[in-house]
């Protein structure tokens, strides 16, 4: 019988280590749920490239309150992560000052 890891550690409130930003309040959205957000007239915030490798991050105002964070993968996956517009007002200094993130 196959047995199958757990994905508690990889979901939920844990997020991918390459952002090495402090997001205190986000939620991880299923592929499907965040690119229906982002087909529904979503507008683009800002959009930062890892220097050094292909990994994007693009963020996009959804709601008055709600931005969406998307992180493509170098091999082109995306991941969908909710942040409060409170929130992003303080991670948009913090990728400005990081050393590995460009805005393009």
């Amino acid at each position: 019988m196959a047995t199958h890891g757990s994905r508690n550690g990889a979901t939920g409130g844990s997020r991918p280590t390459l952002l090495a930003l402090d997001l205190p309040q986000f939620s991880r959205l299923s592929w499907e749920l965040g690119a229906r957000l982002l087909d529904d007239d979503a507008t683009c915030h800002s959009k930062w490239e890892r220097t050094g490798s292909t990994w994007r991050l693009s963020i996009f105002r959804v709601e008055t309150n709600t931005a969406v964070v998307r992180v493509q993968t170098p091999v082109g996956r995306e991941r969908f992560y909710t942040i409060a517009e409170l929130d992003l007002e303080a991670v948009i200094p913090e990728l400005e000052a990081a050393a590995h993130w460009q805005r393009v």
